[in-house]
């Protein structure tokens, strides 16, 4: 039998959106897979391949507009973003979740809820972080000051001083862990408002999460 971890991936790899869906993006065009030549083309290609997906999300239609920049990002998914580093995976879609549903990034926030449930966060600690209540004890003490950090990198970063890395270091996390934390964080707020401006609709994979 396959794990619950690759059980939930397939349905994600295999699922295609109602044709009732709303359209991809309300206000600016995307790259649409059966609009995508050359370049752009290849790259999808090369997603699909290397993910696993027969679909491409939405959010690289919108970097596809610039084809440099995809070719960017799919090599930051490859070898930062979706893969175990410093952080474990499930430590980066929390961090992902957070700072997602902070930034009122419906898209963002809902695909990221899915993938941390799917590498092991529970229901409760996907709510707490949801609800940015980050006290919650869903969350164990090290993960509540990670994303307590990670929330500041988010709306205050001008305000961080060593003292809050020191702070940090002394829950256990190394300076490299933090460093990944930052770039997880702040990639994601990018990329919220990149999605939103775009204006993406929410995939619902954590309604497919709870359906399946």
């Amino acid at each position: 039998m396959l794990p619950e971890s690759e059980k939930l991936s397939a349905v994600v790899a295999n699922h295609r959106p109602p044709t009732h869906k709303p359209p991809a993006s309300r206000n600016l065009p995307i790259i649409e897979e059966d609009q995508a030549t050359g370049e752009v083309a290849l790259l999808y290609d090369h997603f699909r391949s290397a993910f696993g997906r027969r679909d491409i999300p939405g959010i690289l239609k919108c970097f596809a507009t610039h084809p440099p920049l995809l070719r960017h990002m799919i090599d930051l998914a490859e070898s930062l973003l979706f893969v175990d580093g410093y952080l474990i995976r499930r430590h980066k879609e929390m961090i992902a979740t957070l700072v997602s549903s902070q930034n009122a990034c419906a898209y963002c926030a809902d695909s990221h809820g899915y993938f941390l449930r799917v590498h092991g966060g529970s229901a409760e600690a996907l709510s707490a972080i949801q609800e940015n209540d980050l006290n919650s004890p869903s969350l164990s003490a090290v993960e509540q000051a990670l994303l307590r950090f990670a929330a500041k990198v988010n709306s205050r970063s001008h305000e961080i001083t060593r003292a809050d890395v020191e702070t940090l270091s002394h829950t256990g996390w190394s300076e490299l862990q933090i460093a990944e934390a930052v770039h997880i964080a702040a990639l994601f707020a990018t990329f919220n408002r990149v999605v939103n401006t775009f204006g993406l609709e929410s995939q619902g994979l954590l309604a497919l999460y709870l359906d399946r």
